[in-house]
């Protein structure tokens, strides 16, 4: 369903992506690793057409996004919702507006439609009955899964998730986890998970990709990670501070 081809992506001189390539199948989770700054957001804003990559393509269903127009690029997105790393609600709407705001800006349904949209994808992620509610009056984990029932209100087929444990608790990381599992196994849909949590990456992945000097270096499950002979792969995953990665 996702084919990164090659993918290039610098900042001035500082080359974040090095001619990655990876593929999601339809109906998986991919789950991206990698140090703070390695180019993991960075992916997922190619992934989504937030930037334009230096060279390579990014195949969706078969359709090069990165040499599509604006409007095109539009009806591809379309398909795709996405968890901000730090929730990204609106702190002057309440909850049910926050959820709605895709809604009203990319369909067509009716206030009552979306009224029932909102309610169901809010009992989705465990929150029945705080529509009204604003953003302050929520914890860490009950404005994650704000954002998660705003992605999924208008039913996309690809999920991507940027760093759904940073900024919570363990307990309520942990459920995070089994809400990425449920929608899976609920929707249908094929999700793409940035992280450099492993007990997440283990509970939530069917393949694992990490993310080292702007390349892909290793990928397979879970345990395939695990027994990795990869020095860089192992030094991340047990998060040693000695090995070939650099820790200044």
């Amino acid at each position: 369903m996702i084919r990164v081809i090659d993918l290039h992506k610098a900042f001035g001189p500082n080359k974040v992506l090095r001619g990655v390539n990876l593929t999601v199948s339809k109906g998986e989770t991919m789950v991206v690793i990698g140090q703070s700054g390695s180019g993991k957001s960075v992916l997922l804003k190619l992934m989504i057409g937030l930037l334009k990559p230096d060279a390579g393509r990014i195949a969706i269903d078969d359709e090069d996004i990165t040499r599509l127009n604006d409007e095109a690029l539009q009806r591809i997105t379309k398909k795709f919702g996405l968890l901000f790393q730090g929730s990204a609600l609106f702190d002057s709407m309440t909850v049910a507006e926050n959820v709605r705001f895709g809604l009203e800006r990319h369909t067509c349904y009716s206030p009552a439609e979306m009224d029932e949209l909102v309610a169901e994808s809010l009992a989705r992620v465990g929150l029945s009955g705080v529509e009204n509610l604003m953003p302050h009056q929520l914890s860490g984990g009950m404005k994650k899964r704000v954002g998660l029932a705003r992605a999924i209100a208008y039913r996309p087929e690809i999920m991507l998730y940027d760093e759904p444990s940073t900024g919570i608790d363990p307990i309520r990381a942990d459920a995070i986890n089994d809400l990425i599992n449920k929608l899976k196994a609920e929707m249908g849909v094929t999700s793409v998970v940035i992280t450099h949590d492993m007990a997440s990456s283990y509970k939530v992945a069917d393949r694992i990709a990490m993310l080292f000097d702007g390349r892909i270096i290793e990928e397979g499950t879970p345990d395939e990670i695990k027994r990795s002979q990869n020095p860089v792969v192992q030094q991340f995953i047990h998060g040693k501070a000695e090995g070939p990665i650099k820790t200044y």
